[in-house]
């Protein structure tokens, strides 16, 4: 029998990463359910079609590599959503002008319509989420926007 090395004492249940990213599962797919049954838009969806609601900068269309990295999801998962979207009308596809490896996307109407219905929705899980955390919510914020920037930095 080998000499097994002894761990360290780690609880996962105290380690910030972990503790973020269920919160942010849990949390991201606690509005999933509200607006995937009301609309029929899956997360990777949403996540396409809000970046396309705002685009940065007063920009008409945002590419999917302009998506992937804000939203650290991966192209391919991008790439996918983009293409339901677009074949449920709700979104266009161009080649950027200068970069004809980019793809660029805008909102169709009926996008501009669904995201007219949708923000409201997101905007009510907003105020919900402030609701639930009272006064810890403003050290929430000023937390991840400081872990946010910190992380982004590097």
């Amino acid at each position: 029998m080998t000499n097994k090395p002894p761990l360290p004492d780690f609880d996962l249940s105290h380690f910030t990463p972990y503790r973020l990213a269920v919160a942010a599962d849990r949390t991201s797919e606690e509005l999933a359910r509200q607006y995937r049954a009301r609309f029929g838009v899956s997360i990777p969806e949403w996540r396409v079609l809000v970046h396309l609601a705002k685009p940065v900068d007063g920009a008409q269309t945002v590419s999917v590599r302009d998506i992937e990295a804000r939203v650290a999801m991966e192209k391919s998962k991008v790439s996918r959503a983009a293409s339901r979207l677009e074949a449920a009308g709700l979104i266009v596809k161009a080649q950027d002008a200068g970069d004809r490896r980019l793809v660029r996307l805008a909102l169709t109407d009926k996008g501009r319509a669904l995201m007219a219905d949708l923000l409201p929705l997101a905007m009510a899980y907003q105020q919900e989420i402030e609701a639930r955390l009272a006064d810890a919510f403003a050290g929430l914020e000023d937390g991840l926007e400081a872990l946010l920037r910190e992380v982004s930095a590097r």
